[in-house]
């Protein structure tokens, strides 16, 4: 049996930057991914938006982090991962909006979030071509963005290997071996490992891999597909988010990559569980008719392409982060419900201070495990999800 301080199970947009910081923490790290490579799971679908702009005061606090780090990368390491601080608009076309926004800003600004309210003048000098009629104003985060997700993820995976970490793909998790409320071993269709610490961060597979050690967790995943266009001459800087719901879906989003190509996707309504990843036909005349509404001098552009992921979704829109009664030694770091890409970086260093500190860790974060405790309520829906 081979032997580790810290064996994560998921080389996606959570796993790999875990794997960094533990093993930069000095930590013996094993990923097991039972994929062909890294961030072939749910990270190859994700549309690239790194914000810390959420009603929930954990999740901003990471993703604050996150940006920290993916602007580090970039600016500070030099590794180009088309990291672009264009910011977010959520816009408000009726004031039920409206008021929601405002009513948010006293929390977000209470976490430490850049964000304010901006008029229809300000939002038509960031989005110009945006449907002024109706349009009573937006909140602004500046310092939020977007970068290219298989570049992010290849960057952190060579710099967790350079760092000490060890990959091992391929490898499927078949049974976990616990005792006296620990996990003493998780064996694969290859081999078996013990460790300290087992960390779940499977993405979709989460509940399945949990339910392998008498867990239970309220993770199930639905679909949701994306798409981009041809690449065209820079026309705007921030992500645009449209909240309002129709008959057939909920909130929509867009933006313009560095490399010119428009990134969007669109929430269905009702939410499509499974883990079908073909895309469909039904996805473009939905989302198409409400960008081009919101946004007409889309109509010309050219879709080179869509694709369906899954979001591993839990009843109230946030993660399941800490440990489970039944398992100690078993770190769930599940749930992302489609924002892992944005979490993964900070939740990673996150995690890692406390797997490396101990205590102290675990001290500075008690926040982020309380809030996104497995034991909650599980009540509502985060607004911004």
């Amino acid at each position: 049996m081979k032997s580790f301080d810290v064996v994560i199970i998921g080389a996606g947009s959570v796993g790999v930057p875990l794997a960094l910081y533990c093993a930069e923490a000095g930590l013996k790290t094993l990923v097991l991914e039972k994929e062909a490579s890294w961030g072939r799971g749910q990270n190859k679908a994700a549309i690239g938006g790194i914000r810390a702009t959420h009603s929930d005061p954990a999740k901003i606090k990471i993703c604050q982090e996150s940006i920290r780090i993916v602007t580090a990368l970039q600016e500070e390491q030099g590794i180009d991962i088309e990291w672009k601080a264009g910011g977010y608009l959520f816009v408000a076309y009726d004031e039920v909006r409206e008021k929601a926004f405002k009513d948010l800003l006293n929390i977000q600004k209470a976490a430490g979030l850049d964000i304010d309210w901006i008029p229809p003048e300000r939002v038509r000098q960031l989005a110009p071509g945006i449907r002024p009629e109706g349009l009573l104003g937006s909140t602004y985060s500046p310092g939020d963005g977007y970068a290219s997700p298989l570049m992010t993820n290849t960057a952190f995976h060579r710099l967790a290997r350079a760092a000490g970490a060890e990959f091992r793909f391929n490898e499927t998790v078949t049974s976990i071996k616990t005792s006296q409320e620990r996990v003493t071993s998780i064996c694969t269709d290859k081999d078996e490992y013990s460790a300290a610490v087992f960390v779940n961060a499977a993405g979709a597979d989460a509940n399945r891999l949990a339910s392998l050690a008498g867990i239970e967790i309220p993770v199930h995943p639905d679909c949701h597909e994306g798409g981009v266009t041809e690449p065209v001459a820079r026309f705007m800087e921030p992500m645009l988010v449209d909240i309002r719901p129709d008959d057939q879906s909920g909130n929509y989003y867009f933006y313009q990559t560095e490399t010119g190509q428009v990134v969007f996707c669109i929430t269905p309504k009702p939410q499509i569980w499974g883990t079908d990843t073909d895309n469909t036909s039904g996805f473009l005349p939905l989302v198409l008719k409400r960008m081009i509404e919101l946004y007409p001098r889309l109509r010309n552009l050219k879709v080179r392409r869509t694709w369906r992921g899954m979001y591993p979704m839990t009843p109230d829109g946030l993660p399941i982060v800490g440990y489970p009664r039944e398992c100690s030694n078993l770190l769930l770091a599940a749930g992302m419900c489609g924002q892992g890409f944005m979490l993964g970086p900070g939740l990673g260093r996150i995690l890692a201070d406390v797997l490396a500190n101990g205590r102290s860790g675990q001290e500075r974060h008690a926040g982020i495990f309380e809030e996104l405790s497995l034991y909650r309520k599980f009540e509502g829906m985060e607004l911004l999800k």
